[in-house]
């Protein structure tokens, strides 16, 4: 999954940016383009805002950003004219990855409140 972001809030521009760091890529070679604003014409835009009709709205946290562009990419590659047999590898791969990414997440948080409660119990 190849992402490229373009918007013209600059703090969304860096978060999104932070959040996508593996997956950056130009606009030309792209899968899904990032906006903060409506673009019509384009099936890999995906747009992130305040409004009903955004596709991700605002506030959202950096899993819900990552499993909505995920679901976008899948929607994608099953329009594609990609062969059978290459759509199966891919879902499953998807969601090996997806799940991959929330149990480091997970792990990470524990990790973190192992970690609060050793220095809370030292330092009393």
């Amino acid at each position: 999954m190849k992402i490229a972001v373009e918007c013209k809030s600059p703090l969304m521009q860096k978060s999104l940016e932070l959040f996508l760091s593996k997956y950056l890529s130009s606009v030309k070679q792209c899968d899904i383009l990032v906006r903060d604003e409506i673009c019509l014409n384009d099936d890999r835009c995906f747009y992130i805002s305040n409004d009903v009709q955004a596709d991700l709205i605002k506030p959202f946290s950096k899993s819900q950003l990552i499993l909505a562009l995920e679901n976008r990419y899948k929607n994608i590659s099953k329009d594609a004219s990609v062969g059978f047999e290459l759509k199966e590898e891919l879902e499953e791969s998807l969601n090996f990855e997806i799940l991959q990414k929330r149990i480091e997440y997970l792990t990470q948080e524990y990790q973190q409140n192992i970690l609060k409660s050793v220095k809370a119990f030292y330092e009393k």
